[in-house]
């Protein structure tokens, strides 16, 4: 049994009370359901520290496209090399890919891979966010769409040593360029992001890299959902550098949602562990994505 199979064990009691008694029911969050989002979580967990190139990494690419193939989503994988502060490492994004009837791409993204350092095993950092796709994977594959539905999930989000342009969103830096190259850029109709979205005490703030017109369509989604004390409006939010932003510069409108405020004390440290987490809060998340995903896609 490794440190982090004991770390499971020793709380999965804890796990059960924060899922059990504070969730809200997958009847009344469109059908998503914030627990089997947390089973994610843990199974990412598991795996212990996955950033790009190691074999927990590779051991959560083949768990992903698993469960989403399970779900009866179309997978495509692009597999990629770059160099790097750290050497030259191999990289794969993963894709589910939904067709639609009419033209144009709504993207949904997560990363997945974790920071490179000792026993970080990135519960609300990558995980909770590639949780709540995989749910969204699992109640969008099978359903007829009007516009083609990307879910994706980058590899390479984090920098291997010091954040920059260059070291920082290899795999979502590959796919806007790839998705340049073909043309195929001019035809999303949105990117939305999700990054760290499941802290127990989840405040979104709008996040000011974003569209406003996509910001004002998810918080008033939220809004009448009865979400309004977790997207605020109060205090303003800030530029955050993310996945996005690859996207942003080739002129797509884009969207990041991510509470970093409640990860500070945990953030980037061996304390981004499932204690930190609720389904509750991946619920909520999920909820919003699929009520705005709707709307757009009735535009």
């Amino acid at each position: 049994m490794n440190c982090y199979t004991t770390l499971l064990v020793l709380v999965l009691g804890s796990f059960a009370l924060i899922g059990c008694g504070t969730t809200t029911a997958a009847d009344h969050t469109g059908g998503f359901d914030g627990q089997r989002a947390f089973k994610h979580v843990t199974k990412q967990v598991g795996f212990g520290p996955r950033p790009s190139g190691s074999t927990a990494n590779r051991r959560l690419q083949a768990y992903i496209q698993a469960e989403l193939m399970r779900y009866g989503c179309e997978v495509e994988t692009e597999r990629f090399d770059v160099d790097t502060p750290v050497g030259r490492l191999p990289m794969t994004n993963i894709v589910a890919k939904i067709p639609g009837d009419k033209p144009g791409i709504l993207i949904l993204a997560t990363h997945y891979d974790t920071k490179r350092m000792s026993n970080f095993v990135g519960a609300d950092d990558g995980g909770s966010s590639t949780a709540m796709m995989m749910e969204l994977a699992r109640l969008l594959c099978r359903k007829p769409s009007t516009y083609r539905v990307w879910i994706t999930f980058f590899d390479g989000e984090e920098a291997t040593k010091h954040w920059n342009a260059k070291d920082s969103c290899y795999g979502s830096r590959h796919m806007a360029t790839k998705m340049r190259m073909s043309g195929e850029i001019s035809k999303v109709r949105a990117f939305l992001l999700a990054d760290m979205v499941g802290a127990r005490t989840l405040r979104f703030r709008a996040e000011t890299n974003s569209s406003p017109d996509l910001t004002e369509l998810f918080w008033k989604t939220a809004a009448n959902l009865g979400y309004r004390s977790v997207f605020v409006t109060t205090p303003p939010g800030r530029p955050i550098e993310d996945d996005h932003l690859p996207f942003k510069k080739h002129g797509v409108p884009v969207l990041n949602v991510i509470d970093l405020d409640a990860q500070l004390s945990y953030w980037h440290t061996p304390q981004d562990t499932l204690d930190k987490l609720s389904a509750k809060s991946l619920a909520t998340t999920g909820h919003v994505f699929l009520e705005s995903i709707k709307v757009l896609q009735s535009r």
